[in-house]
């Protein structure tokens, strides 16, 4: 059945609330836990669930998303598989840009109408977890289900930022309600604890089920669908309307689910991938994930201390550097006794030749990475910075927000350093 599935990854919006990390970038191209992109997270679920006909749509800030995709996902040109980009165009059947998710599916239908296509798998491109798509295709076909959607249990208290199902007892979606906040709303979508546990999955006293936004459909359901409507959005629009007239099965999945859509989100979620026992599992034997091979050196560490941190390939940290709780990305340079606390830094997309780092030095212009001397705690770094010697990046009155500089801002109350900024000797956020 995997050979009649085609996918559909969704590209993202303009990613508003992971500015300034889309400033430059598209949500799906944002770097995640060093030296990865969160395109790479479904893409690699795809891969190891046996599925390589893919299409990634996308629209804005895509430059460095194409990159990235074109440089890494190249299969073997005898098993048919790819992944292309369907970016938004401009066609003589239409002029607009896609104006959601279901609109930018409609708006290439034509792919997914080609000879031999039963399912269609629609994925989020900016969400962290690990999947098996063949048990959701088994829930699909089990059920004779028209849609199938994913699900995570969740407990009340955090149902008011989700989407929430209500099911009958064989597991078919029959209401959905977005965001529900009174008591009288999760009334009526709460699911009994005892069959969610009677599915083989620990329930744990949680009783809500959350949409994770991925969904498969027949494809000749979701062409109809599409024709014959004009929704823009599958969250909003399709999927509930679905539910009112075609058989919408509900699979459950119970592992670490993360949609990455805020600065608080991406920060957390990047520290609890260097924890100990972090809740994603970068290292697997069996799903492995997948990124663009770089061929960089290994890290050198020369008598710095690291504690429960994450360090990427190629990095340069020197004596005296103390690193704890933190994630180092690709092609650092980290000076004598800089201390790193509780911070994400994405490295660089270069190595600064000799002579450079030696003039920039020379000059008082800080060279590309962190000067000796420096602290960072509880921020985000992102590529290609220029950090001076005696810099203090620390959120020190715990404000939620700033106004934007070009050194720097403070979202969500973690301090974040934009793409290339260059912060002088001695400069305090």
């Amino acid at each position: 059945m995997r050979t009649n599935v085609t996918v559909l990854v969704l590209g993202g919006g303009r990613g508003t609330r992971l500015y300034p990390l889309t400033q430059f970038r598209s949500k799906p191209a944002v770097p995640v836990a060093g030296k990865y992109r969160l395109i790479d997270i479904p893409l690699s679920n795809c891969i190891n669930s046996g599925l390589n006909r893919i299409y990634v749509l996308t629209q804005f800030n895509s430059v460095s998303l194409h990159r990235h995709i074109r440089s890494t996902y190249n299969f073997d040109a005898f098993d048919n598989g790819f992944v292309e980009i369907l970016a938004a165009q401009q066609t003589l059947a239409g002029a607009s840009w896609y104006q959601g998710t279901a609109d930018a599916v409609r708006q290439n239908l034509r792919y997914i109408q080609q000879p031999g296509i039963e399912c269609v798998l629609i994925l989020s491109g900016d969400q962290l977890y690990r999947m098996n798509f063949n048990e959701m295709l088994a829930t699909h076909k089990k059920a004779g289900a028209d849609v199938t959607i994913s699900a995570v249990p969740v407990a009340s208290r955090d149902a008011a930022g989700l989407g929430i199902m209500r099911l009958d007892e064989t597991g078919r979606v029959v209401g959905f309600l977005e965001k529900p906040r009174s008591e009288q709303e999760l009334k009526h979508v709460r699911t009994d604890p005892a069959w969610i546990d009677a599915q083989g999955i620990r329930s744990h006293g949680r009783d809500c089920l959350a949409s994770m936004g991925i969904y498969l459909f027949n494809r000749e359901t979701l062409v109809e669908v599409l024709t014959k409507t004009d929704y823009e959005d599958f969250g909003r629009e399709v999927f509930p309307a679905s539910i009112r007239s075609r058989h919408v099965q509900v699979h459950l999945f119970d592992g670490y689910w993360e949609d990455i859509g805020t600065i608080r989100s991406f920060y957390e979620a990047n520290l609890k991938l260097a924890a100990k026992v972090p809740p994603f599992e970068l290292m697997s034997a069996d799903a492995p994930l997948y990124s663009r091979g770089r061929f960089l050196p290994p890290s050198r560490i020369d008598a710095a201390t690291i504690r429960g941190s994450l360090v990427a390939d190629g990095c340069m940290i020197e004596e005296g550097a103390t690193i704890e709780n933190s994630v180092i990305g690709l092609r650092c340079r980290i000076g004598k006794n800089v201390v790193i606390r509780d911070s994400v830094l994405m490295g660089n997309d270069y190595y600064q030749p000799p002579d450079e780092f030696e003039r920039d030095a020379s000059n008082g212009q800080p060279p590309l990475g962190i000067g000796s001397g420096t602290m960072i705690e509880g921020a985000i770094v992102d590529k290609n910075c220029r950090i001076g010697r005696n810099v203090r990046i620390i959120n020190h009155d715990g404000v939620d927000s700033t106004e934007e500089t070009e050194q720097g801002m403070i979202r969500d109350g973690i301090a974040v350093i934009p793409k290339d900024a260059v912060l002088p000797d001695g400069w305090t956020l």
